[in-house]
């Protein structure tokens, strides 16, 4: 199958040092740190790519427009979490450097660089795309110099019933310092004249927008001469600043918006994680500024004075033709009733094995079952819990929680188990990243159910997708399992890509019994049969096996998929089977710091991400094994964290039937030929497209046309 690439104008511009080869006849280092790309920067191209779907004509209007927004949502947590953490280790003199070899002053510098040239590169996407194809389609973005009278009355009404009962302006003066501002806020810095009513001459004001008002307002029909018209929150403060001032002349008006460190920090040898947690979650909203954005008509001298107010100095500042928040632009979706510009509806599909019986006890005794969802319905891992909360059979139930949503159907099912006098124990990972408050939330309402909850292990995340339910058959116990490479939580099941897998296979059962053992109580590592799990053996596990395929030299085939790669000895090994001969192909969603198709060192490794519909989240280890293939799913990405520093499983996939599955799905992705981006040498990465005559193959669409009951 022939495949084009789009120009490299059309490609990531944002590439490290051109890559220097070594010389034929010479010995490739693998610790040169020319042979890897920052994570940083590596993270920061997934975002960009993450953007240029909004150009896409492929996505319906309002979805392109939804990607716009993510890309800022995704850079909030890049500079949240990545660059404060940076900023850590210059403020405490605690600098490390990475495989790269990039110091963080070094690569703060270049992170700013670039992400600048993104964040100006989406402000024109909407301003000179987005906007004018919506309004073609009458979705108007009403600025204030637009209004008509009848449109202005009703912004002047809103103001006054809505905006102005809730708004604090603060005038800066000796007792009024600057205020405190929460992490990622619109606020607006106010230049004023004259003198209130008690003679002060402040200069300046902040005013917070009330964070329980809407970013976007429809206005009303009655109002308007058609369409759909939409007007910014920040337009009717602007309009209206001088109410706020009384008596007082408002020269300027300007939007900005600070990001801070949003990192928590507990440390190892806490006596109560909980209570510590919530301590930790009313510092994230005032953390340490890393970030300052401004409406780029701001004068100079009110932003510096921001500037020095945060710390922050001009590799810091962001100043932005638009909406400081771009996030809150996703309202649209909701605003407007127009699905013909959004993606189809879709029905996923429950698999015939379980579709005409009654009991999933029965369907998984008969063969494992798997799902890929979204495509196949989320709701049997559902029925599972509900019919084992009532099955009179069932003795105990356990499970994993990272991600689920304290609501969830899934949570309902175990407190109604509890209830029904069932031994239920649920081991929740209080510090899954911004899931921490709904995560303590849940671990109160299990625990008033009756059920037995802990926080697994402090200093190792709890990751695993993991449920355990013991049943009595025919005069014995036997264990039902559920292993997945997702949450569970059913919203993420609509939109991210992830393995469910299902057994009743002894071995796995007694693995799955003795984490849990491990996670609940205390003791030495069991001894684990078929499950390689982390940060034990997962690790060694999978460059065993890397070394076992670059044994058989060309015969050998890895094809792996998951969200990250980042450990520096699954890189080397992977360079070590390239050098062997092995075929190998990297699915990779995001971060990728393995530079494939270099001479002698991974001209055997092709790497490509795909970006598109659905988050892609499966993670799949495949071996060829010389034409016995061994097919792992696992919860765990190929980073340092997820290896060695958190609980992790991975778990085989044995039956012929799933194996052969795995590896079609697998070579879906691989055939895609307009929705993949394939890194380069250099580091850019370049969007697949299909050559003359080829036919459009998109993974995600093929997989929707295969698996669900109604395209979209």
């Amino acid at each position: 199958m022939k495949t084009e690439f789009l120009s490299v104008a059309d490609s990531d511009q944002s590439v490290p040092a051109p890559l220097e080869v070594a010389p034929v006849g010479e010995t490739v280092q693998l610790e040169a740190s020319e042979n890897y790309f920052n994570r940083e920067l590596s993270q920061l191209q997934f975002n960009y790519r993450v953007l240029k779907q909004a150009l896409d004509p492929a996505h319906p209007l309002i979805n392109r427009l939804t990607y716009c927004c993510i890309f800022s949502s995704n850079l909030d947590e890049f500079f949240e979490i990545r660059v404060a953490g940076l900023r850590q280790q210059l403020k405490y003199g605690r600098e490390t450097v990475g495989v790269d070899g990039m110091l963080p002053e070094q690569l703060l510098a270049e992170i700013s660089r670039v992400a600048h040239d993104y964040i100006h590169e989406q402000y024109d996407i909407l301003n000179n795309v987005l906007i004018p194809e919506l309004e073609k389609e009458n979705i108007h973005f009403v600025r204030r110099r637009e209004w008509t009278p009848a449109q202005a009355d009703w912004v002047r009404t809103y103001f006054d019933e809505e905006i102005l009962p809730v708004v604090s302006p603060i005038g800066l003066d000796p007792s009024h310092p600057f205020p405190r501002l929460v992490n990622k806020s619109l606020n607006f810095i106010v230049e004023l004249d004259g003198k209130d009513a008690f003679g002060r001459e402040t200069g300046m004001a902040i005013v917070p927008a009330p964070r329980s008002l809407p970013r976007l307002v429809r206005l009303p029909d009655n109002v308007c001469s058609g369409g759909d018209n939409l007007v910014f929150l920040s337009s009717m403060i602007h309009a209206h600043a001088d109410e706020l001032f009384p008596g007082m002349e408002v020269k300027g008006c300007y939007q900005f918006r600070l990001t801070r460190n949003a990192d928590l920090e507990l440390e190892d040898d806490l006596e109560d994680l909980a209570s510590a947690l919530r301590g930790e979650l009313l510092s994230r909203r005032f953390g340490d500024g890393v970030r300052l954005e401004v409406a780029d008509n701001c004068p100079d001298e009110m932003v510096q004075f921001l500037l020095r107010e945060f710390g922050l100095t001009e590799r810091d500042l962001y100043q932005v033709n638009g909406p400081v928040n771009l996030t809150r632009i996703m309202a649209v979706g909701e605003l407007v009733d127009r699905p013909d510009l959004s993606y189809s509806h879709f029905s996923p599909s429950i698999p015939r094995q379980i579709r005409s019986k009654d009991s999933m006890f029965d369907a998984i005794r008969k063969r494992p079952l798997l799902l890929l969802h979204p495509y196949e319905n989320f709701s049997p891992v559902v029925d599972l819990l509900r019919q084992a909360a009532k099955d009179p059979q069932v003795l105990a139930i356990r499970q994993t929680l990272y991600r689920t949503g304290a609501n969830s159907e899934v949570v309902e099912a175990l407190a109604d188990a509890a209830r029904r006098g069932k031994e239920v124990t649920a081991v929740i990972e209080l510090r899954a990243r911004f899931s921490e408050a709904e995560n303590l939330e849940l671990a109160s309402r299990l625990q008033e159910a009756g059920v037995i909850v802990v926080y697994g292990v402090v200093g190792y995340k709890t990751h695993a997708k993991m449920i355990l339910i013991v049943r009595r058959e025919e005069g014995r116990l036997r264990r039902y399992v559920h292993l997945g490479t997702g949450n569970y939580h059913a919203g993420n099941a609509r939109i991210y890509t992830d393995y469910s897998f299902m057994t009743c296979d002894e071995s796995i059962g007694d693995d799955v019994n003795k984490l849990f053992q491990q996670l609940t109580g205390m003791g030495k590592a069991l001894k684990i049969k078929k499950l390689f799990h982390a940060p034990f053996t997962l690790h060694n596990r999978l460059i065993s096996l890397i070394e076992r395929e670059a044994a058989h030299g060309s015969n050998g085939r890895i094809i792996f998929k998951f969200n990250a790669l980042t450990e520096p000895q699954i890189i080397k090994a992977l360079y070590r089977a390239s050098q062997a001969g092995v075929s190998i192909d990297l699915i990779i969603r995001g971060i990728c710091c393995l530079r494939p198709q270099v001479p002698r060192l991974s001209e055997n490794i092709r790497v490509r991400s795909i970006v598109g519909r659905f988050l892609e989240h499966t993670r799949v280890y495949y071996f060829g094994n010389d034409g016995k293939p061994d097919v792992y799913c696992a919860s765990a990405d190929a980073m340092e964290r997820n290896l060695l520093s958190r609980v992790e499983v991975a778990f085989p996939i044995e039956e012929p039937m799933l194996v052969a599955r795995l590896r079609d799905d697998l070579e879906v992705y691989l055939a895609d030929n307009c929705q993949s981006w394939v890194l380069q040498a250099d580091g850019s990465y370049l969007q697949n497209q299909p050559a003359d005559q080829e036919e459009r193959l998109a993974a995600q669409l093929l997989l929707l046309e295969r698996l669900t009951a109604k395209t979209g």
